[in-house]
């Protein structure tokens, strides 16, 4: 029995040792895998965003067309409002889902900042379906429109933690006026 006492604080050691090192690899694979988790949800955001923006972009840029057919916009391909109406009618559509999506993935800055967004190009849109010839007053709609995307982005990049970026506004060549 003493030589049992004797190896007794190396086996309390030892298991006191291997206790140790099973909790250590558990808790750095909980770490490991909560890494991971954020990491696939950020990116499941950041494409949540970015296809949200893009259903959007589709539907401001439709209106910079028909705009232009109207005498409001310098757009270099303008269109009817006859021609654009399916094209608008599937750019609302594809919106839905986008923003669905967007409502159950986006932080609540991101969504404030895209229904400003959205609102601002629904407001475009009436003014168009008005058939409304007043550059002015559409150059007040496309400021607002712009300063709205640029809310948006800027939520979005600071939901993903992202350095500030460009705000996309740039003079084009011989027109005046920047999209």
């Amino acid at each position: 029995m003493s030589a049992f006492l004797q190896q007794l604080p190396a086996l309390i050691g030892v298991v006191i040792g291997a206790l140790g090192s099973y909790l250590a690899v558990v808790r750095s694979d909980r770490a490991r895998f909560r890494r991971e988790t954020a990491a696939r949800w950020e990116e499941r955001r950041l494409a949540v965003y970015g296809d949200y923006a893009r259903a959007l972009k589709t539907s401001v840029t439709l209106t910079y067309r028909v705009a232009a057919h109207l005498g409001n916009d310098p757009h270099p391909h303008p269109l009817t409002p006859q021609e654009a109406e399916p094209a608008q009618a599937e750019a609302t559509l594809a919106r839905d889902p986008a923003g669905e999506a967007l409502l159950m993935l986006g932080s609540e800055q991101v969504v404030e900042k895209a229904r400003a967004w959205v609102v601002s190009v629904m407001e475009m849109e009436r003014f168009l379906r008005d058939g409304t010839r007043d550059p002015d007053a559409w150059q007040t709609l496309l400021e607002r429109q712009r300063a709205a995307r640029e809310g948006y982005y800027g939520a979005v990049r600071e939901d993903l933690a992202l350095p500030p970026g460009h705000a996309a506004r740039w003079p084009l060549p011989s027109v005046s006026g920047s999209r």
